[in-house]
C-alpha cells in the first residue's frame, strides 16, 4: 500500500447561488486553466521518483464564493470534515493536510489565514499582494507566488515616463484593494508629473436581476472613455474587469447613435485575464488590440499542452465541475441519463481543446496558472527535504505510514522557508526573506485577430531586484498599438507638449498637468519639450532665434584684417609717413628764416611726437593682450602731451618774445630755448607721473565683455582705475585748452611769422574732437568704442599737423622767395 497525503490546494472559482450564470461561466472557464495546472504538476511529481519516492501527493478543490463567512466555512470544512462538520473534530481516516494554495485577492487570503495560522498550517498564494498585505501576513505561515505590487506600480510609472504619458484614466475595482490601489498610484503619479484626467471604479460583482444599474455603470464607464486626450487607461481589477470594458464596448456598438471610436491603450494589471463568459463569446477583443498588461512571470511548458489535449470528455461524468467547464467551453449539453432525449446541441465527446479560441480558453500556461505549477513544486521540495533530512539512513517504505501519518504541518514551514529548485522550465525558484517569491513581472502587448483569438507578445519586464540595474526593460520596436493610432506612439496629455523654445505656464484652476506654453525668456532656451523653466546660456554662448539652442558667441576686437581696421593702420601710417616727410623738409631747410622762426628745436620736438601720435593708434588694433593694455593708452597719453606741451610752449614763446619787444621789459631774460623746454618737460612729466601712478596701482588689463552685445564676447582692455583714466584725460584736455586760450589772445601780435593764429586753429580742432569723443566713447561698445578713439587720435593730431605745419610747407616748398629775411621784415612792417 502506497501511503497517501492529501495536501489540500485551495483554488478559487464562482459555484454560489449568489452570483448569475453569465459570471459562473466566467470563472469556470477561467479556473479550469489553474486546476489543469494544479493536476498537471501533481501529476509530474507523482511520476518523478527522484521527489517524495513512495509517497502519493492527493488534492481537494474548494470555492472561495468571495464571500467572507463562506470563506471561514469552507476552510474549516477544509479541515474537519468528513461527512459532516463537527468544528475541532479529525476523523482518524481523514489524510494530513499539509497545506493550502489558494487566496487570488487579500481579502480571501486573509480569511483563510485567520483559521490556518491557528494551526500553524503554510498557505501558498498565487495572487499578487501590496507590501503592507505582506507585512500584516509575516506572523502565518504564509508564502506569495507572486511578488508584491510595488513591482507593478514602479513599473506602471516607468512605463507612462517611457511614453511621456502624463494625462491617464483610473479604474480599479471597488473594494478594498481598489481602494489602495488608487491612493498608492495617485501619490506616485504627484511625485512623478503624472495627472489622474478621471477615477472610476468597477463593481466587482454584478446581478443581472438589475439591468438599470448595470446600464448606468455602463454609461458612466463609457462616459469616462470619450475623454480624447486620455489616450491611456489603468486598469486595476480581477477577471470580471473584462467583462465589465467588454460590455462598454457592446454598449458603444448597439446603443451610441455617434459610433464614436473608444480606441484607447489599456495598462492592465496582473490580476486581470483576459476572458470571455458564455454571453460573450461571440464578442472579439478589439477593444484591447495594442493593451500592455503587467502579467505574472511564466515559461512556456510544452508537456502541459500535451497535457490539454490529452482531457477528454469522458472524464467529466466523474468531475461535474470538468463537466461544466467542458459545455460552457464548447457550448454544449451533456443529456441526463434519467430522461433521455435527442438534444440538437449535444457533447459529442469528440471536441478538442486546441480548438478553443484563446479568448475562451488559452492552451498555454499562463501567469497565475504558472503560479500554481511552481507552488506545488515549492511545497513537493520542501517535503522532499523533510523526508531526507529525517530518515538519512534508510528510505521511506510502505511499513513506515505510522511516521507519515505523524506528520504536522508546522513541521514543513522551515523547509518551506528556505527551498530552493529548479523547475521543468530551467528556472530557479526560492523565496525571499518576506516569504515573496523572487522575480518581477513581464509585461504583455496583446495583438487581436479577426476570429476573436488574440496573442500575447512579451514586450519586457520590471524586476526591482535586478542586479544589474536593469529594473524596467521594454521593447518599443515589438508593440503594436490599437488602430485608432495608425501606429504612431499614442499621446496622453492634457495638452499639447510644449516644444523646444517654450517653457509651461500653468493654467489657473487646473491640475498641473494642464498647462499652457511661454516662449523663453530672453537669453534662455530649453531644448527639450515640457521643461518647466527655460535656462540661461553659458556666459560665451548665446540664445538663437528659436530660441532652443544656444550658439557660441563671436570673440570680436578690431583686427586688422577686416575693413575698418585696414582703413584706420593705412590712415594712421599714411599720416606717420606724412609727418616724417614733413619732418625731413623741416630739417634740410633748417637753416631757413621760415623754420628757424619760434624754436627750431620745439618744432622737431612737436613733428617727432606727433609721429608718434599717429603710430600710437596701431597699439589699438588686434586682439588685445596684456603687454598692448599697458602700452596703448599710457603710451598715447604721454606722446600726445608732448605735443600739447610743444604747442603750448611755442605758444607761450611767441607771446614772451613780443612782451620782451618792450623798452625796460623784465622778460627779455626769458626769451630763449630755456622757457619752452622747461614748459614742455615739466608738463610731460606731470602727464608722465599720473600715467605711471595708474600703472602701480590698477593698470589696464584684457577684459571679455560677454554681455553688452548678443552674439559676441568682445576682447577688450579695461582701464583699472577708471578715475585715473579720465585725469589722463583731462589733463591732455587742460593743455589744449591753455593752448587755444593763449594762440587766441596771441593771434593778432604783429610778429614775423606768428604762429599763434595757427595753433588757434589747430587747437579749436583739437578741442572740438575731444569734446566730441567724450559721449561717443561712453556710448559706443566694442569694436565701435576702440575706432571712435582711434579716431579721435588721428583727427587730433592731423588738426594740430594740418593747421601748424601746412602754411610753412607751402612756403618752403611753393614758394621759397618768401623764405628769406627781406620778406620777413617786409611783412613784419
Amino acid at each position: 500500500m502506497v501511503p497517501f497525503i492529501r495536501t489540500a490546494l485551495k483554488l478559487e472559482y464562482y459555484q454560489s447561488k449568489l452570483v448569475s450564470k453569465a459570471f459562473v461561466t466566467l470563472l469556470v472557464l477561467l479556473k479550469a486553466k489553474h486546476i489543469l495546472a494544479l493536476v498537471f504538476a501533481i501529476k509530474e511529481i507523482n511520476a518523478n521518483t527522484k521527489i517524495l519516492p513512495n509517497v502519493t501527493l492527493g488534492f481537494h478543490i474548494y470555492d472561495s464564493y468571495y464571500d467572507a463567512r463562506m470563506t471561514y466555512r469552507t476552510t474549516l470544512d477544509l479541515l474537519f470534515k468528513s461527512h459532516r462538520f463537527v468544528a475541532n473534530y479529525k476523523c482518524d481516516t481523514q489524510t494530513n493536510l499539509i497545506a493550502a494554495i489558494g487566496g487570488l485577492s487579500p481579502d480571501i487570503a486573509f480569511h483563510i489565514a485567520d483559521i490556518l495560522s491557528v494551526y500553524k498550517i503554510p498557505q501558498l498564494t498565487y495572487g499578487s499582494f501590496a507590501s503592507e498585505d505582506m507585512q500584516a501576513m509575516q506572523s502565518f505561515s504564509f508564502y506569495s507566488m507572486v511578488p508584491n505590487e510595488n513591482h507593478q506600480y514602479i513599473g506602471i510609472i516607468r512605463l507612462l515616463e517611457c511614453f511621456r504619458w502624463t494625462w491617464v484614466g483610473l479604474f480599479a475595482v471597488d473594494d478594498n484593494s481598489g481602494e489602495r490601489f488608487m491612493n498608492t498610484l495617485e501619490l506616485l503619479f504627484s511625485q512623478n508629473g503624472i495627472c489622474s484626467a478621471f477615477t472610476k471604479r468597477i463593481p466587482q460583482q454584478v446581478h443581472l436581476d438589475n439591468v438599470e444599474k448595470i446600464l448606468d455603470i455602463i454609461t458612466i464607464i463609457y462616459a469616462s472613455l470619450r475623454d480624447k486626450q486620455a489616450s491611456t487607461i489603468i486598469c486595476y481589477g480581477e477577471s470580471l474587469t473584462i467583462s465589465w470594458l467588454k460590455a462598454v464596448k457592446f454598449f458603444q456598438d448597439y446603443g451610441n447613435k455617434e459610433n464614436y471610436s473608444i480606441g484607447k491603450v489599456w495598462v492592465l494589471t496582473p490580476q486581470i485575464d483576459y476572458i470571455s463568459t458564455g454571453l460573450q463569446r461571440n464578442w472579439d477583443f478589439q477593444l484591447f488590440q495594442g493593451s500592455i498588461s503587467f502579467a505574472i512571470h511564466s515559461r512556456e511548458l510544452l508537456e502541459f499542452e500535451e497535457f490539454i489535449q490529452s482531457v477528454k470528455s469522458s472524464r467529466t461524468h466523474a468531475d461535474g465541475f470538468f463537466k461544466d467547464f467542458w459545455e460552457q467551453a464548447f457550448d454544449c449539453f451533456f443529456p441526463d441519463p434519467k430522461f433521455p432525449m435527442h438534444i440538437s446541441d449535444a457533447c459529442s465527446g469528440e471536441e478538442k481543446m486546441d480548438s478553443l479560441t484563446t479568448g475562451l480558453f488559452e492552451m498555454h500556461m499562463t501567469g497565475h496558472s504558472y503560479s500554481i505549477y511552481n507552488a506545488v513544486y515549492a511545497l513537493a521540495h520542501a517535503l522532499h527535504a523533510m523526508y531526507s533530512s529525517r530518515s538519512k539512513e534508510r528510505a521511506i517504505g510502505c511499513g513506515k505510514v505510522d511516521e507519515l501519518q505523524s506528520l504536522h504541518s508546522w513541521q514543513v514551514d522551515p523547509f518551506l522557508h528556505s527551498v530552493s529548485f529548479n523547475n521543468s522550465a530551467g528556472e530557479t525558484m526560492s523565496f525571499d526573506d518576506k516569504g515573496e517569491l523572487r522575480g518581477g513581472f513581464d509585461i504583455m502587448n496583446l495583438v487581436t485577430f479577426p476570429n476573436k483569438s488574440f496573442q500575447r507578445v512579451n514586450i519586457g519586464r520590471v524586476d526591482l531586484s535586478d542586479l544589474e540595474g536593469e529594473e524596467f526593460i521594454i521593447n518599443e520596436d515589438l508593440i503594436l498599438w490599437h488602430r485608432e493610432f495608425s501606429q504612431v506612439l499614442p499621446l496622453s496629455v492634457c495638452n499639447e507638449h510644449c516644444l523646444p523654445g517654450y517653457q509651461k505656464k500653468r493654467k489657473e484652476g487646473e491640475k498641473f498637468c494642464c498647462y499652457d506654453c511661454a516662449p523663453c525668456p530672453e537669453g534662455k532656451i530649453s531644448n527639450q519639450t515640457d521643461v518647466d523653466d527655460c535656462f540661461q546660456c553659458p556666459e560665451d554662448q548665446y540664445q538663437n532665434r528659436e530660441r532652443d539652442a544656444c550658439i557660441p558667441k563671436l570673440i570680436t576686437f578690431l583686427s586688422y584684417e577686416e575693413p575698418l581696421g585696414i582703413c584706420l593702420a593705412t590712415v594712421s601710417v599714411s599720416f606717420s609717413l606724412i609727418t616724417a616727410l614733413v619732418l625731413i623738409i623741416f630739417i634740410r631747410h633748417k637753416h631757413t628764416p621760415i623754420v628757424k622762426a619760434n624754436n627750431r628745436d620745439l618744432t622737431y620736438t612737436l613733428l617727432a611726437s606727433l609721429l608718434l601720435c599717429f603710430l600710437s593708434p596701431l597699439l589699438f588694433l588686434g586682439q588685445p593682450g596684456k603687454m598692448t593694455c599697458l602700452l596703448r593708452q599710457p603710451t598715447f597719453s604721454i606722446v600726445f602731451s608732448v605735443a600739447v606741451s610743444c604747442v603750448l610752449a611755442k605758444t607761450i614763446t611767441v607771446v614772451v618774445a613780443f612782451m620782451a619787444t618792450k623798452p625796460g621789459s623784465s622778460m627779455r631774460k626769458w626769451v630763449g630755448k630755456r622757457l619752452s623746454t622747461s614748459i614742455v618737460i615739466s608738463c610731460s612729466l606731470i602727464q608722465a607721473s599720473t600715467c605711471t601712478m595708474w600703472l602701480i596701482n590698477s593698470p589696464p588689463f584684457p577684459n571679455f565683455d560677454m554681455h553688452s552685445i548678443t552674439g559676441e564676447i568682445i576682447v577688450q582692455c579695461k582701464e583699472g582705475s577708471v578715475t585715473l583714466f579720465y585725469c589722463v584725460l583731462g589733463y591732455m584736455g587742460l593743455l589744449g585748452i591753455m593752448s587755444f586760450i593763449v594762440a587766441f589772445l596771441a593771434r593778432k601780435l604783429p610778429d614775423s611769422f606768428n604762429e599763434a593764429k595757427f595753433i588757434t586753429f589747430s587747437m579749436l580742432a583739437f578741442c572740438s574732437v575731444w569734446v566730441s569723443f567724450v559721449p561717443t566713447y561712453l556710448s559706443s561698445r566694442g569694436k565701435a568704442m576702440v575706432a571712435v578713439e582711434i579716431f579721435s587720435i588721428l583727427a587730433s593730431c592731423a588738426g594740430l599737423l594740418g593747421c601748424i605745419f601746412s602754411p610753412k610747407c607751402y612756403i618752403i616748398l611753393l614758394r621759397p622767395e618768401l623764405n628769406n629775411k627781406e620778406s620777413l621784415i617786409r611783412r613784419k612792417h
